[in-house]
């Protein structure tokens, strides 16, 4: 068969699929898009040890707070609180993080968090960390697949910190049940303490 139309021909056999394009064909057809950066909501944020409840206004025990801000002014963000001369505290939250329909399975996945201390340091540490376990949708759930250490956030400058998945069987539409940490260690009694995050960003390979 041969078809021609304007600057276009085409020679040989047509087949238009009903079912779409196989997962073959995408393989063949559509490039990959590396790291791609796709943002997290932050209104999906949940307390860590209540995952029916949302991140509260305030930190407190080991909860992590989500601050709205003010329209048109000041962004949302999550804070652990003025921890300036609390000693070491530990504070969470606990996010779902969704492979897109675009994921190329089997390549990169992680969890980029854009975070610092605002207004000073802890004179001793600041550190965030990530797990992450594969829901398996029976019931089950495996070993923790991040394999990023913990990482300093002490400084005042918020910058991305990426947590790296092991990506080996992960596939489009998988969900991970993430835990993010952050555990801060000051004595001093100076101005204000106070571990923030900015944004979170799923950073995967695509295709599409």
């Amino acid at each position: 068969m041969t078809l021609k139309h304007d600057n276009i021909k085409l020679t040989g056999n047509l087949i238009i699929k009903s079912d779409g394009v196989s997962a073959q064909d995408r393989d063949t057809i559509l490039k990959q898009t590396p790291n791609a950066v796709l943002p997290i909501d932050m209104a999906t944020l949940r307390v860590w040890d209540a995952y029916q409840t949302v991140l509260p206004g305030t930190a407190a025990n080991d909860d992590l707070a989500l601050i709205g801000g003010t329209f048109g002014t000041a962004p949302p963000k999550v804070e652990a609180g003025d921890l300036k001369a609390a000693g070491s505290t530990t504070r969470k939250l606990r996010l779902s993080y969704i492979l897109p329909e675009s994921y190329d399975p089997g390549e990169t996945a992680g969890l980029s968090l854009s975070a610092g201390v605002v207004t000073t340091v802890a004179d001793t540490s600041c550190t965030i960390d990530v797990e992450a376990y594969l829901l398996d949708k029976l019931g089950s759930i495996g070993s923790d697949l991040c394999t990023t250490s913990a990482m300093t956030i002490n400084h005042t400058t918020l910058a991305d910190k990426l947590f790296a998945f092991n990506p080996a069987g992960l596939e489009p539409g998988d969900v991970l049940d993430v835990v993010v940490t952050i555990v801060c260690n000051d004595g001093a009694t100076g101005t204000a303490v106070t571990p923030t995050i900015a944004s979170f960003d799923r950073v995967c390979d695509i295709k599409g």
